[in-house]
């Protein structure tokens, strides 16, 4: 061992760097999936807390037995909460849409927690909507509301609902 060379020496200490890096690199790629499961987790926990939102709750169902279609001026004469409900809906769907539009929240995600809600309420504001848009001057208000609505409404119709879907799967946590 005593008469290894320069050169010899050269070429184990190259050959240890590159373990080194592509050490490094594999390294790197397992932080950054893990990083991106806890990520992914944490958007899920945003989104379901949402749904446990007293004001989200209340303006479901203030709204849930109302027709489709229904105009801003029809919620005006029934009263403010009507309007109030109709807009918390609205912003809190905005909010998935533009995260299932950016790639943060999965649009499976989505239709597992709400699809249902959200396209019953999309069929429900989507007149109010455009009345906002008109009356606000913004043709941009609930747009990504909207496109989440357009979204779900296409997948639910292609597709059953999980509890038709799923009805001999066991559950994700049974394997």
């Amino acid at each position: 061992m005593g008469d290894l060379s320069l050169s010899t020496i050269a070429n184990i200490a190259e050959i240890i760097g590159a373990g080194s890096i592509i050490t490094g690199l594999i390294f790197g790629w397992f932080q950054i999936r893990h990083f991106r499961a806890q990520q992914r987790d944490a958007v899920a926990i945003n989104l379901m807390q949402t749904f446990y939102s007293d004001d989200l709750a209340e303006a479901i169902a203030l709204l849930q037995p109302l027709p489709d279609g229904v105009r801003l001026d029809e919620l005006r004469s029934l009263g403010n909460e009507y309007v109030k409900a109709a807009i918390t809906i609205t912003t809190s769907f905005e909010t998935m849409g533009l995260l299932v539009f950016k790639g943060i929240a999965t649009m499976d995600l989505v239709l597992d927690l709400a699809g249902g809600i959200v396209t019953t309420m999309t069929r429900r504001l989507r007149v109010f909507q455009s009345d906002m848009r008109e009356t606000q001057q913004q043709p941009s208000w609930g747009e990504w509301f909207e496109w989440l609505g357009n979204q779900v409404e296409q997948i639910k119709h292609e597709d059953a609902p999980a509890h038709v879907k799923h009805r001999n799967t066991p559950n994700e946590a049974s394997h």
